[in-house]
């Protein structure tokens, strides 16, 4: 299977940013340095230290999914990500390198997108904001991966296989859950909602 391309990525996450760019860079690291190619199964996991654009690269990349129970978020607010590759018993994180930042590469990209985004820019800075972005990516995409990237190898921990379970019918709202989200309540098998959760507040 040929591997997806830049162009795939952005389309596939909507516009091209530097979120995405940084994420398409580093699942393409990942990928090499675990000696993997893109995943039709449970073959690599992503652990992901995000939520933000990037993520979207490594979904196109690797083909890890939520719903293949392959991708795991743990929203650290972090550029970084890991990737295990079962079969070789592999794995590598990678993070942004802190003095790598949008500011640092053009100052003057983060007060004008601010502009445009809130709709007081000129069709003159609009257009300013396309190249300065063009410029961003390409510098993300061609600079030295260890000027982009903190890259090392890990331990890899590897998540048991996602498991498939039994449906039961909430005996509230009489949708089916997964046995392993449903709760007792009052005796019954009744889904989150519908059990008004504990959650602290989160």
């Amino acid at each position: 299977m040929q591997m997806p391309t830049y162009d795939d990525v952005i389309r596939f996450h909507g516009h091209l940013c530097p979120g995405v760019t940084f994420g398409y860079r580093a699942a393409q690291i990942a990928l090499e340095r675990t000696g993997a190619g893109r995943a039709p199964d449970e073959e690599l996991v992503v652990i992901a230290e995000n939520d933000a654009c990037g993520l979207d690269a490594f979904q196109v990349l690797t083909g890890c999914t939520i719903g293949k129970g392959n991708l795991i978020l743990r929203d650290f607010g972090k550029n970084a990500w890991t990737l295990v590759n079962r079969t070789a018993g592999t794995a590598v994180r990678i993070v942004v390198r802190p003095g790598f930042s949008i500011e640092e590469l053009d100052p003057a990209f983060l007060p004008l997108r601010a502009r445009v985004w809130e709709g007081s820019a000129t069709p003159d800075e609009e257009e300013d904001l396309h190249r300065r972005l063009d410029a961003i990516c390409q510098a993300i995409l061609t600079r030295p991966e260890d000027e982009v990237f903190i890259i090392r190898k890990v331990e890899p921990v590897v998540p048991e296989r996602a498991r498939l379970f039994r449906t039961h019918i909430c005996a509230v709202c009489g949708e089916g859950v997964a046995e392993s989200r449903a709760r007792v309540k009052d005796g019954r098998i009744v889904c989150i909602p519908c059990a008004g959760e504990y959650t602290r507040g989160w």
